[in-house]
């Protein structure tokens, strides 16, 4: 009798170990709202992507262009001056794109395009689009013809670059068109238009004043005369010809021009190095 109770007692033992072994542990309903969330982050973490490169943003530029930079391991998104890319295309030597730091520097300091044609350079401050068209680039009367017009070299403030420049000997009748479309302007800004210019001595026939006109895509002709009798020689100077806001109406081709053909006087002695275009400040 007390063996047969020993041996079932050892029997129920063994049964309540098994069951508390094979048992689930039991939650009341704080800690089972705990265990759910730090299964939701476990495989949160599990499918979580690998980790990505860097990415920097100039949020003050237009077109996107992703650059790599070996030093520092990353990926740089930036936002290109606009329509940087296709200016570009036109540069008379290659633009280093290595680093965000060299691109600027060029940018910044100019690139000579179409056989140093025109030169594009970009504003530091807030980064807008600005234009030299030299005077290789401009349309100007019998400006082939040796006996009325030379073209000796100027070294460029920014460099070793020469650029040719236009040197009147003598006309009487004067007449200096240049074309550009503005599509290359950044958008939605105040630009200025000012005829580059140098007067040297001797110069002569100056009394009757020049006009300058700019004719816009929108239809719009601004037109009005300069005096050069009274502007400084031997310095190079601006002779303003207009202003005007890149707006949609007037994105295409711009005309400017420079002229006097009603006094009839022979005049000598104006040096055109070219035309610019830039925000007004």
């Amino acid at each position: 009798m007390g063996a047969g109770s020993s041996h079932d007692e050892d029997s129920e033992s063994l049964q309540t170990k098994d069951e508390h072994n094979n048992a689930r542990p039991q939650y009341n309903e704080e800690t089972s709202a705990v265990a759910k969330e730090c299964e939701t982050k476990l495989k949160m973490v599990e499918k979580a992507p690998e980790a990505k490169p860097q990415v920097i943003v100039h949020e003050k530029l237009a077109d996107v262009k992703p650059i790599s930079d070996a030093k520092a391991k990353t990926v740089k998104e930036v936002k290109l001056p606009h329509n940087c890319e296709s200016i570009l295309r036109d540069a008379d030597s290659p633009v280093d794109m290595s680093s965000v730091g060299k691109l600027y520097d060029q940018l910044s300091t100019g690139v000579f395009l179409n056989q140093k044609r025109k030169k594009y350079w970009v504003e530091k401050k807030c980064y807008r689009n600005c234009f030299m068209l030299f005077a290789k680039d401009l349309s100007i009367t019998w400006g082939g013809d040796t006996r009325y017009w030379k073209w000796p070299s100027l070294c460029e403030t920014s460099g070793d670059v020469s650029v040719d420049v236009a040197e009147l000997l003598d006309v009487c009748w004067l007449e200096i068109y240049g074309k550009f479309n503005t599509k290359m302007l950044s958008p939605g800004i105040l630009y200025e238009v000012v005829f580059v210019i140098k007067l040297k001595d001797p110069a002569y026939g100056w009394a009757v004043p020049v006009n300058v006109s700019l004719l816009l895509p929108n239809g719009y002709k601004h037109e009005h005369k300069e005096k050069l009798q009274t502007k400084p020689r031997e310095q190079w100077i601006e002779v303003p010809v207009c202003e005007f806001i890149t707006s949609p109406e007037n994105v295409g081709e711009i005309q400017i021009g420079m002229n006097e053909y009603d006094g009839g006087e022979w005049k000598r002695g104006l040096v055109i190095k070219g035309i610019s275009i830039r925000p007004k400040t």
